[in-house]
């Protein structure tokens, strides 16, 4: 079994920044994405970004460019730049490993608002 703590979300002031971090309980052996999604009131869940162990990134359409996110081994981090009211939601971390396996992690909630 894996944890996925979460660390970083909170208030911020559109065109500010914010950085999220996500810790697995344990190194990962297998093959991998770590990744972010994030999910607004009345919204469907939707990708922010993701990772693979080999550095492989994808980022979804609405935050290319102002985002990025990297890794350490089985820490991820997501970097969030020019934030808009319209990144308020719930963010959680996400780990898939080749075998199927998929853990989340509790959320946490990024408010972008002046």
């Amino acid at each position: 079994q894996v944890q996925l703590v979460e660390s970083g979300g909170g208030l911020v002031q559109p065109g500010g920044s914010l950085r999220l971090s996500c810790a697995a309980s344990r190194s990962i052996y297998n093959l991998n994405t770590m990744g972010w999604y994030r999910q607004a009131p009345g919204k469907e869940r939707e990708l922010v970004a993701e990772i693979t162990r080999g550095g492989v990134t994808n980022y979804g359409g609405s935050v290319k460019g102002r985002f990025s996110i990297s890794r350490d081994g089985a820490k991820a981090n997501l970097q969030m730049d020019s934030l808009k009211p319209e990144d308020t939601a719930v963010y959680s971390c996400n780990l898939r490993l080749d075998t199927g396996q998929e853990y989340w992690g509790q959320g946490t909630q990024v408010t972008v608002s002046s």
